[in-house]
C-alpha cells in the first residue's frame, strides 16, 4: 500500500500548489489546497528588513524574552518533531505554559507548531510565515488555527486575546528587525 506524501505547509496547507503536469501531457490546475479545519486568527505586518534578519529573530528562541511581548519565553529545538515550550502572556499579567511540537520549518520562510489542550479536544496550529516582497521588504503573518472538537468554542473565548497578542508580537518584531537591519555590520 503506497504511503501518501506529507503535506508541504507553505506550498500546501497555507498556499497554492501551482499547476501540475497531468497524465496525458495536459496541464490542469490542481484543486485548492485543503488546510487544517478551524478558526484562523492572524496578524500581518510589513517589515523593512530582509527575510534573513527576521528569521534570525524567530529562530533564536532564547532571545524572545528580549523583544516578544506575547510569547515571553520559548525553549526547545526548532526541528521537525522538536518540542517547543512557550510561556504565553495573559491579560491579567500572568503566564500560561503551552507545550508544542514543531510541524514544519523552512529557514527565512516559516515556522509551524502544534499545541493540544483540554485532553486533545482543542488542537491549535501556531505559525509565523515570512513572505519576501523585495530584498529588504517582507510581510510577516503570525497566527493560529484553532480546531478540534471544542476548537470553535475555544476560539470564541480567546480570539480577541490571541489577535491582540499576535498584533503586539508583530509590532515588536517589526521594531526589532528594522533596528537590527539598520545597525552597522560591525555592531
Amino acid at each position: 500500500m503506497p504511503i501518501s506524501p506529507t503535506p508541504q505547509l507553505k506550498a500546501g496547507i497555507f498556499g497554492s500548489r501551482g499547476v501540475a503536469a497531468q497524465p496525458g501531457g495536459g496541464l490542469k490546475k490542481p484543486p485548492a489546497p485543503v488546510g487544517p479545519k478551524g478558526v484562523r486568527l492572524e496578524s500581518r505586518v510589513g517589515i523593512q528588513a530582509p527575510a534573513e534578519t527576521i528569521w534570525n529573530l524567530i529562530y533564536d528562541t532564547a532571545t524572545w524574552p528580549q523583544w516578544n511581548p506575547f510569547f515571553l519565553r520559548a525553549d526547545g529545538q526548532i526541528r521537525l518533531g522538536g518540542a517547543l515550550n512557550i510561556d504565553l502572556a495573559l491579560p491579567n499579567g500572568g503566564t500560561k505554559r503551552i507545550d508544542g511540537t514543531v510541524l514544519e520549518w523552512v529557514p527565512r520562510e516559516q515556522l509551524h507548531w502544534r499545541v493540544s489542550s483540554n485532553r486533545g479536544l482543542v488542537r491549535t496550529i501556531h505559525y509565523v510565515e515570512i513572505d519576501s516582497l523585495a530584498e529588504v521588504g517582507c510581510i510577516v503573518a503570525v497566527g493560529a488555527i484553532i480546531g478540534g472538537f471544542l476548537g470553535k468554542t475555544a476560539a470564541s473565548q480567546t480570539g480577541g486575546f490571541y489577535k491582540q497578542g499576535f498584533a503586539a508580537m508583530n509590532e515588536a518584531l517589526k521594531i526589532r528587525a528594522e533596528a537590527d537591519w539598520a545597525k552597522p555590520q560591525g555592531d
